[in-house]
Formats: C-alpha cells, sequence, structure tokens
C-alpha cells in the first residue's frame, strides 16, 4: 500500500472477509467508517495488479515446494462459469450486467486450480453478453494465461462443463498441447448422423462433427436434488478407459463446492460499489481473503473436511492480529454500559512484556 492508511484501510477490508459470515460489508467496520472503506476501493489510488502478482508469487512458491521429485503430478485445470446474481441499476458498469441462463447479474468465467490439498481460484474474465467473447474462448484466453511454473513441473488436465464444450474451445486445448475432458450435450451430432445419446456402449472414439479429431466418449448419472438421476456426457481428448474419464469427469464438480464457500462464506458477490474498479477491487480481496483461509485451513493438517468459520479466525489471528485486538477491545468499551449495570467495572491496563 502507498502509505500506512491505506495498509490500515486494506486491512480492515480483510478483516470483513474473514469474518466468514457472507456480510463483508463497509458499514460493519468497526475500525473504518463506510465512507473510508468506500473511497478505497473505489477512488484512492493504489495497485490491484501488485496485490495480484504479489499473491500468485506466494501460492506459486508454496505450490511448487511441495512439488515431489520424479513423475510429474496432475494438475487439474477446472474452468467455469458462474453468475453473481444482482438486481437494480449499476450505471458504473451496466454494459457488464446481462442475463445468462435465466439469471441476471455479473457473470464470471473462473479458472481454479486442485493440486494435492491446494484449492486455488487463479484467475477470472467477465463475459460481457451476446455479440462478445463466449464464455468457452475467454475460458481459453484463461489456460493461455498460466504461468511457465506451472505448465512445466505439472501435468496438465482441463476440467470443464458444457458451456466450454465448443470447437473452438477443444481445438484451442489441443493446439496447446493439454488434454480435456469437457461436458457436452447429449444432441451432439456425429460424423457418421448419429447424436451421442444413441450411443449405447461408453468408451468409444467417435469423431464429432466440426472438430478435426476423434474424442473417447463416457458418460455418468448425476443425482439433482429433485432426486432424479440426470445422464451427463462428458468426451475426452485423450484416449483413456470410461472409468478414467467419469472419474476425472466428476472431479470438476469440486469448484462448485468453492462457489458456495466464496458466495456464502466470503461474500463474493456482495459488492455494492458504484464504480468497475470498486467491483474489481472487491472480487480481488474476496478471492485474497479465501485464500488466506485455505493456507490456514492447510496448517491445521486434517482431513476433515474444511470448517470455514474456523480457518478464517486462524487466519484473522494470524495475518491481523492487532486488528482483532483492536474489534476486541471495541466491543469491550461498547458493553462497558452495560457491566456496568450489572455492577461490573471492566478495567484495561497495559502489562510489561
Amino acid at each position: 500500500m502507498p502509505s500506512t492508511y491505506q495498509q490500515q484501510n486494506l486491512e480492515a477490508m480483510l478483516g470483513l472477509f474473514l469474518q466468514a459470515q457472507g456480510y463483508p460489508l463497509p458499514e460493519h467496520s468497526k475500525s473504518k467508517s463506510a465512507s473510508a472503506l468506500s473511497r478505497f476501493l473505489n477512488i484512492y489510488n493504489w495497485s490491484t495488479r501488485k496485490i495480484i502478482r504479489t499473491t500468485r508469487q506466494q501460492i506459486l512458491k508454496q505450490i511448487l515446494s511441495e512439488c515431489p521429485k520424479g513423475r510429474k503430478p496432475f494438475l487439474q485445470v477446472i474452468i467455469e462459469l458462474t453468475t453473481l446474481e444482482k438486481f437494480g441499476k449499476f450505471k458504473g458498469f451496466k454494459h457488464l450486467i446481462s442475463v445468462y441462463n435465466g439469471k441476471r447479474g455479473l457473470h464470471l468465467v473462473v479458472l481454479y486450480l486442485v493440486v494435492g490439498q491446494w484449492r486455488v481460484p487463479w484467475s477470472f474474465r467477465v463475459w460481457r453478453g451476446k455479440g462478445t467473447d463466449s464464455p468457452a474462448r475467454l475460458g481459453l484466453k484463461l489456460v493461455k494465461c498460466l504461468p511457465k511454473a506451472l505448465t512445466k513441473h505439472f501435468k496438465m488436465m482441463i476440467l470443464a462443463d458444457t458451456a466450454f464444450g465448443s470447437i473452438e474451445f477443444l481445438h484451442g486445448i489441443r493446439k496447446l498441447k493439454y488434454h480435456a475432458i469437457v461436458g457436452v450435450r447429449f444432441d451432439r451430432k456425429l460424423v457418421d448422423g448419429r447424436i451421442l445419446r444413441r450411443l449405447h456402449k461408453p468408451g468409444q472414439q467417435v469423431q464429432l462433427v466440426g472438430l478435426k479429431f476423434p474424442v473417447t466418449v463416457s458418460w455418468y448419472y448425476l443425482k439433482r436434488d429433485c432426486g432424479k438421476a440426470e445422464k451427463r456426457f462428458i468426451v475426452s481428448t485423450r484416449p483413456l478407459k470410461a472409468s478414467t474419464i467419469n472419474w476425472w469427469g466428476k472431479r470438476r464438480w469440486q469448484i462448485e463446492g468453492w462457489f458456495k464457500t466464496a458466495k456464502h462464506r466470503f461474500g463474493l458477490h456482495r459488492f455494492g460499489q458504484g464504480t468497475l474498479l470498486g467491483v474489481y477491487r472487491w472480487l480481488v480481496l474476496s478471492l485474497i481473503a479465501y485464500i488466506l483461509a485455505h493456507w490456514a485451513y492447510l496448517s491445521l493438517a486434517t482431513t476433515d473436511l474444511p470448517d470455514w468459520g474456523e480457518a478464517a479466525q486462524i487466519a484473522f489471528q494470524t495475518f491481523f492480529p492487532e486488528l482483532l485486538l483492536c474489534c476486541f477491545l471495541l466491543d469491550i468499551e461498547r458493553m462497558r454500559p452495560l457491566a456496568l449495570s450489572y455492577g461490573i467495572d471492566i478495567q484495561l491496563n497495559r502489562c510489561k512484556i
């Protein structure tokens, strides 16, 4: 940060996100006013790119430090589109608000990395609506921007949903010399005139209309909330057994759980800024708060499912202890009149250490 004041604003915002309650709104801050944090997000001149660059350097350092010698491990690169639903008018970035699959809001194409115990939202692009680059093309751009430090030390496996099963996307992944397992619609046509739904044996090599190389097709049944099982078709650009394709295809659903965590714990969709810069900074800081909490969870060295409230609290205590103590003291000061009404006098004294 360019000044101590801005550093305090940054810590205050990250502290809000690390409360992990899903409502990290500036007016809930105990250490800074809502107007100060609004100016920090929308007006003040500090480098968002530098924060992203610094965070990525630390992530790479941690991931590569756990990369074993010998055979390269797999790096799962999951690409998905999610909607941050919004209502009302947003004059500062109304050209970014559109409707997709019946949902109105900001549509993010997210690239999510999974390697070992690490789960990292690496980058995102905003889909700007019809007539602009498709989600598949945006996803391909995100893959192309992956650093060589990752692509050199890991085997890449691209996992994506049906929104990314276009001919352009599959050709692009093939050109980059990566392998992909991507969802496709049941009515995709084959060069022999059949459609995927008419196939009876998984693991067949087929050629889709418009595709210059054969792919291996398989399917699995996904249980929906209504209790019914939905048949999902997936294709692999690499010849694999049907069981292996299904195993990889189901890995893609890891990002769905992360979307829920990012939104309902770290307030990814709660932005209310009036400028595009403010929204961009909100999204970046929300993702960084998740990474700090994930880092704290890994420090517990447990195989249990994450308790994101506990992990976020550990991250808060580790990275921002002074801010946490300040909030604690402010709570005590606020409760002093109530304590006095019950005959309790709270006195705070500084101890010499």
